[in-house]
């Protein structure tokens, strides 16, 4: 398979932070774009970007550009790519299409003309035509049209990568790996200081950051991805990353991470979730309240993410536990750097600090804010 560059999906607002994680890597031609970052590489690069990015939800690989305003130009634009190069009679195929701002109105629609036009494809070409499996395909291809112009890419991801495999338990309103991970990015916390999550539900910041300090692959050695079910899979090159990926990681964290929680049943879940990771030993969990937040000593690092409020009626009830955020901080807390998420910007008023930083991010539809405390 010839590749000459890839397009890694995030969230709203991460596209920055993703774009500093492909520099990182050494991956090269990096181009941050709405919705994403493209970048250049192979089949390698490909395959190690599934098995590194934190921040990333997709990897996809462009095949063909072109523009599209009526169903007939779609399905004939389509037909154009060569789809026996990627897809067999024998394999399964499903259909993601994201359509904004284009005289095609319907995703549906869209996704099902590009079903026919690769199947027909498939069918011309071998006498017979491949099936459709929408939850568990071997193939899955990516649709964007944009203003009457249609990006076709393959989805060498397969099930979306922030599904990390490791969260079976969840507290309410779980934070998705892939913002947690952004979270620990964006604090700057490497493991040289003291990580603490004083409101931890079900782990999800306290396992990311664990995973990335112990330099482990964010969905473990074994996770499998779509690549690995296609025609032009390298089962060689896949199998130096992961003995490398062995080789990188490290035995221990140089400071503690700690998470807390007010309710036992959480914390117990939060547990069972690091353990399930592979990083239970390197992670403490315990049931205290925020109000009797006592950190090991200074520098090191808080995270919260308190609830927003997003109900009727809940603003009241918060208020509290916010003013009670910035009690514990100011009393208990100097010399740490704390960082705030939260997608209500007057509850945080209530916290009583300034902060020296905002960064907005998206907690799906949610315009939330990443608030920084210095604490001198």
């Amino acid at each position: 398979m010839d590749i000459k560059c890839l397009f890694a999906t995030a969230a709203k607002g991460i596209e920055e932070v993703l774009a500093g994680e492909i520099k990182e890597i050494g991956f090269k031609d990096v181009i941050v774009e709405k919705g994403g970052v493209r970048f250049g590489g192979d089949l390698s690069t490909c395959y190690r970007a599934n098995l590194w990015l934190r921040t990333a939800h997709r990897i996809l690989i462009p095949l063909a550009e072109f523009d599209c305003d009526t169903a007939q130009r779609l399905y004939n634009g389509i037909r154009s790519v060569n789809w026996n190069e990627y897809l067999s009679p024998d394999m399964t195929l499903a259909v993601d299409c994201n359509l904004r701002d284009s005289a095609m109105t319907h995703s549906g629609f869209a996704a099902l003309k590009t079903k026919d036009a690769i199947v027909d494809s498939i069918r011309d070409f071998c006498g017979r035509r491949p099936s459709v499996d929408a939850r568990d395909p071997d193939l899955r291809i990516n649709i964007r049209i944009f203003r009457n112009r249609c990006t076709v890419s393959l989805d060498s991801s397969g099930e979306s990568l922030d599904k990390r495999g490791y969260r079976l338990d969840t507290g309410e309103a779980p934070l998705r790996e892939t913002l947690a991970a952004t979270l620990v990015a964006l604090s700057g916390w490497d493991g040289t200081v003291p990580l603490v999550d004083p409101m931890c539900g079900s782990g999800t910041i306290c396992i990311e950051a664990s995973l990335k300090a112990l330099r482990l692959p964010p969905g473990g050695m074994g996770k499998k991805y779509g690549f690995q079910r296609w025609p032009s899979f390298d089962h060689e090159v896949w199998k130096k990353l992961v003995k490398e990926a062995e080789n990188r990681a490290l035995e221990k964290i140089p400071s503690p991470v700690l998470g807390f929680d007010i309710s036992s049943g959480t914390v117990e879940k939060a547990r069972a979730n690091a353990d399930r990771a592979g990083v239970g030993k390197f992670v403490s969990f315990a049931v205290r309240d925020v109000a009797e937040l006592a950190p090991p000593p200074s520098p090191g690092i808080l995270i919260f993410n308190p609830p927003y409020g997003v109900r009727l009626g809940e603003m009241e009830a918060l208020k509290g536990l916010y003013r009670t955020i910035g009690d514990t901080l100011k009393q208990h807390c100097k010399g740490y750097t704390a960082y705030l998420f939260t997608g209500n910007p007057e509850l945080a008023k209530s916290v009583g600090l300034k902060p020296s930083r905002r960064m907005v991010l998206f907690n799906g539809p949610i315009e939330c804010r990443l608030l920084k405390y210095n604490l001198y």
